[in-house]
């Protein structure tokens, strides 16, 4: 398909895969395949923010797969004004805040896998002391809103900029701010033994 002069548009080189863009527009369209691959490159990211908020393996996949679920049924309204990552973050979020909110008191963590640490650092007192930290982390995010918890791991684990949960969450700049602010404090109180 020729442009303007010679530049092709649409064109994707041989073996190289299609960019989101492109597969949202073809998913969009009906094409299951397209939206299966969209689903395969985003499903890792999508699950670890699901299992960092809901602190529950099984629960993070359940709120993925209705993400996606939702995601495929709303694709043709989607507007392209963000990302589909942005647009499905958003999903993701949303269904793991319904969750967490039906469920109150928030689930332990200790299902989130931890990175291992180095083998030169292992050794039988440090393991116990960091599972007696991670459980303390546990409970202490236990404490925190629902809303106070998706918006400070959105920051702290996630790393997305506070406009980025803002958007996500669909809240004030000062509202994410002011929920970070407080999770923030509360974990830092309750943490003070861990210092």
């Amino acid at each position: 398909m020729l442009g303007d002069g010679n530049q092709m548009t649409g064109y994707v080189p041989q073996g190289a895969p299609p960019d989101d863009a492109l597969l949202v527009v073809r998913a969009g369209e009906g094409d299951e395949e397209a939206f299966e691959l969209l689903v395969r490159r985003h499903s890792p990211v999508m699950l670890q923010l699901a299992a960092r908020l809901l602190g529950d393996r099984t629960d993070a996949e359940d709120a993925v797969q209705d993400a996606f679920v939702s995601a495929w049924r709303k694709i043709p309204e989607f507007r392209r004004d963000a990302s589909f990552h942005t647009w499905l973050y958003r999903i993701v979020t949303n269904r793991c805040l319904n969750r967490l909110r039906s469920r109150r008191p928030s689930a332990d963590l200790d299902s989130v896998p931890e990175q291992a640490a180095p083998d030169h650092q292992a050794s039988p007192a440090r393991a116990v002391e960091s599972r007696a930290a991670a459980h303390a982390l546990t409970k202490a995010m236990a404490d925190l809103s629902p809303e106070q918890r998706v918006c400070w791991v959105l920051r702290e684990m996630q790393g997305l900029s506070y406009e980025d949960i803002a958007a996500t969450v669909g809240i004030s700049l000062q509202a994410v701010r002011g929920r970070v602010f407080r999770a923030r404090r509360h974990l830092t109180e309750a943490m003070s033994a861990w210092r």
